[in-house]
């Protein structure tokens, strides 16, 4: 897919603040894998009184997974935890690639960019915590969130604003469907953008 030279507004929003080599990885992605907890939570385990676990999900994340899946950008899930929350939670956003209890995140990923016909370069990956290092070091674009260990972020190309479970998945959604040219789709054909607000 050709990206287009002049980038819509709100895609101007986005990337006047990342940096051009960022931004080039970020256009190659086909396939973007995000680890749970940590990311797509703020990494907090609630209990119940029958010992079941229960999770925190961010709406907006949510949201720019879905758009992500509609823009084509494939969207996979990678946890070392297990549980039929995660299941549930990936139903709902339609999301197919679920990989749970996965100790090797590197190794899953080289197996899911074989599987889907793309080379390690198309595949991101966004990871907060040490067992994430191998795959953030694997992959073309590699992102992390400002909460995790400085020697988790340190090894990603871009570290998003916002910390995990709290926008941060939506923050990389949006930054790599701007970087491609995708995010204008979603913007009615009559919207404008006018000091950061869509009108």
């Amino acid at each position: 897919m050709k990206t287009p030279d002049v980038p819509h507004p709100a895609e101007a929003l986005i990337l006047v603040k990342v940096a051009p080599a960022v931004i080039q990885r970020a256009r190659q992605v086909r396939l973007m894998a995000f680890d749970i907890d940590g990311v797509l939570t703020d990494g907090s385990l609630w209990y119940n009184e029958s010992g079941e676990t229960m999770k925190r999900f961010n709406a907006l994340d949510g949201h720019g997974l879905r758009l992500m899946g509609e823009s084509g950008v494939t969207v996979a899930l990678i946890t070392g935890r297990q549980g039929l929350i995660v299941a549930r939670r990936a139903a709902e956003l339609g999301i197919s690639l679920v990989l749970q209890g996965v100790r090797d995140k590197a190794q899953a990923l080289t197996t899911l960019a074989q599987e889907q016909g793309h080379t390690l370069d198309q595949i991101g990956y966004m990871g907060d915590d040490i067992i994430d290092l191998p795959a953030l070091q694997r992959v073309g674009f590699a992102a992390s969130v400002p909460n995790a260990p400085p020697y988790v972020s340190q090894a990603a190309h871009w570290v998003s604003s916002e910390r995990g479970g709290h926008g941060a998945a939506r923050e990389c959604c949006d930054l790599i469907l701007a970087a491609q040219g995708r995010l204008r789709a979603f913007f009615g054909p009559n919207a404008l953008i006018l000091g950061g607000v869509t009108q």
